[in-house]
C-alpha cells in the first residue's frame, strides 16, 4: 500500500558510508522509508544492498551517515548513535528479521521458536506461547506449533521465522531473500505471508532480493549500485495478497 508523501519516515538515513578495504560498500546514501511501505532493494552481487539493510537495521554502524528510528508509539532513535548492546536491545524490541535460511534454533519447536523474542523482553512463557501460537495459527501453521525445524517443510520453516519477526510487533521487518532458497510456487504463498502480515497491518516491510517477482510484489523498488542508489522508484504492486493475517 501506498503512503501519502508527507508521512513522517519511519527509517531515515543521511550520508551514509561503509568501507571494506578498498571496497565502497556504501558510499554517501540518503534514503527514507514510510510507515506501512514495502521496499525491495535489487542490485548486482557486492553492489551494498545487503550493507544497507544491516546498516538501516543496526546489525553493523556504518563508518559516517546517520540512521533514525521513528516508531509507531512516537518515540525516535538514532540508531547509529547506540552502542552494540543499545542496538541489539533495539533490534530485539523494535525491529523483525526474515533471513534465507529462517535460521530457526534447531531443537526448539515452532512454537518455542517464535515465542523466544517475547521471553528475551520479558514475556513469561505462557502468554509468549500464546502469542506465538496464534502468529503460526494466522499463518496456516495450525496443528504444526510442536514441530521442530526438521519436521517441516522450507516453505513452512519460513512461515515459522515470518512468524517469529512479527511476534514481537515491530516497526520495521527486514527480509534478506526471504524466497531464496524456496521453489516458484512455495515462494509465492511466502511472499504473500510476508506481505500480509506487515503491510496490511500497516506496517513497514525492507526487502533486499534478486528475484523480480518479489520485487514486483513491492510498492517500491531500489536498486543500488557500486554503493548508491542508483533509482528509487514508486510502483503499483503487483502482488495482492490472497490472504489477510488477523
Amino acid at each position: 500500500m501506498n503512503t501519502a508523501p508527507l508521512t513522517p519516515p519511519v527509517l531515515a538515513a543521511r550520508g551514509l558510508t561503509k568501507t571494506y578495504g578498498s571496497t565502497h560498500a556504501l558510499a554517501g546514501v540518503d534514503l527514507e522509508i514510510r510507515p506501512g511501505e514495502s521496499v525491495a532493494v535489487m542490485g548486482p552481487s557486492g553492489s551494498g544492498k545487503t550493507t544497507l539493510l544491516h546498516v538501516l537495521s543496526g546489525i553493523i554502524a556504518p563508518d559516517g551517515g546517520r540512521v533514525t528510528l521513528a516508531g509507531a508509539d512516537g518515540t525516535v532513535h538514532e540508531v547509529t548513535a547506540l552502542t552494540e548492546e543499545q542496538r541489539a536491545r533495539l533490534r530485539r524490541e523494535r525491529l523483525g528479521f526474515v533471513f534465507q535460511e529462517g535460521l530457526l534454533l534447531p531443537e526448539l519447536t515452532a512454537v518455542e521458536n517464535v515465542a523466544m523474542p517475547l521471553m528475551l523482553n520479558g514475556v513469561d512463557r505462557r502468554a509468549a506461547e500464546q502469542t506465538a501460537a496464534r502468529w503460526l495459527g494466522s499463518l496456516g501453521l495450525a496443528g504444526m506449533e510442536d514441530r521442530r525445524p526438521g519436521e517441516l517443510s522450507g516453505g513452512q520453516r519460513q512461515r515459522v521465522a515470518i512468524a517469529r519477526a512479527q511476534a514481537v510487533e515491530p516497526d520495521v521487518v527486514f527480509a534478506d531473500e526471504p524466497t531464496g532458497a524456496l521453489d516458484s510456487d512455495t515462494s509465492e504463498a511466502v511472499l504473500d505471508s510476508l506481505i500480509a502480515s506487515t503491510v496490511a497491518r500497516g506496517r513497514t516491510l525492507v526487502v533486499v532480493t534478486h528475484d523480480p517477482s518479489v520485487a514486483a510484489a513491492c510498492s517500491r523498488l531500489i536498486r543500488v549500485r557500486d554503493g548508491r542508489i542508483e533509482s528509487d522508484q514508486a510502483q503499483a504492486a503487483a502482488g495482492t495478497t490472497r490472504e489477510q493475517v488477523r
